[in-house]
This record gives structure tokens, sequence and C-alpha cells, in this order.
């Protein structure tokens, strides 16, 4: 009998389950691909559904494909330019799915970690990868010297009210 109590705290789930199936296996199944989007944004996952279903009409099957490709590409910017340009997933849920499959390369773009570092509020409005990609590198740099020189931007966002978090 499956214990459904794992899925209280999602992001838990999300962090520690789900990432150690992507390294075992290297890829996720739909069900836990949505649990990724349903964390980071809930209302977003009809839209979702909708855009990856356009690609075949197996959302299991597409769900796999996709984090295969992502699981067999070279680098980061890699990565993200597959979810950006391939899948038309914009960077606040991109970013978010790949802090999840590799925190320590990535982090979910936010708009409140934009307002405490004063900066980086229009990169998600990019639609050209590669000044998106540029701009991204130095919000994680920014992220990880906040993070390292003031305050745990984490502990921040939570106190701020936010659901999801930053990686390291």
């Amino acid at each position: 009998m499956e214990d459904f109590s794992v899925y209280y705290n999602l992001e838990n789930y999300v962090r520690n389950i789900v990432r150690k199936k992507f390294g075992q296996q290297g890829y996720i199944n739909g069900f836990d691909f949505f649990c990724i989007i349903i964390w980071k944004a809930n209302r977003a996952k009809s839209k979702t559904a909708e855009r990856l279903l356009k690609e075949k009409a197996n959302l299991d099957l597409t769900c796999k494909e996709l984090t295969q490709k992502i699981s067999k590409a070279p680098c980061a910017k890699e990565r993200l330019r597959i979810l950006f340009t391939d899948y038309k997933f914009l960077l606040p849920t991109a970013s978010a799915i790949l802090s999840v499959l590799y925190p320590d390369d990535f982090s979910v773009y936010d708009i409140r970690v934009c307002g405490i570092l004063n900066d980086f509020t229009k990169l998600s409005n990019k639609t050209n990868f590669e000044k998106l990609w540029k701009e991204y590198e130095k919000y994680l740099i920014a992220v990880k010297a906040y993070n390292t020189s003031k305050k745990n931007l984490l502990k921040l966002i939570r106190i701020c009210g936010g659901n999801h978090f930053m990686t390291s």
C-alpha cells in the first residue's frame, strides 16, 4: 500500500524523492514532473499540460522524453535552452524544474528575489535565449553572493511568504 503522506510536503517530495528518481533513471514520469509544476505554481498545471499535449497525446511519455533530453544535454545552458526554446517554458517555470533536477546549477527565478536583489525584474520578459542565458547567469551569481555574504535567501523568501525556494 502506497504511503500518500509523502506528498503532504510537496517541496520535500520534489527536492528529495523526484530528484533521486531523476538521478537514478535519467528521466521522470508525468506524475513527478507535474509535482514540480504544482509545487512551483499550481495555477500553471492546466496550461502546461495543454502545451505538452500538443507534442504527443501521451502526457506521461512526453514528460519522460522531455526529461531524458534534459538529462542527455551536455551543459546547464543547453538544459535551459531545451525547456525555453523547444518546450516554450518561461524562465520562472523552467528554472524551477531545473533547480529540482540540478540544484547545484540552477536556482528558481522569482520576482520576490529580484526585489530583494534590486535587480533582474525584466529578465523573465526576455525572448532571445542568448540574452536570457547571459542575464540568468548574472542572476545566479547574485543569488549565490547574497546567500554567502548576507542572510540566507531561502529563509528570507519563506518569511516573505514564498512557498518555494532558491537552491544553494
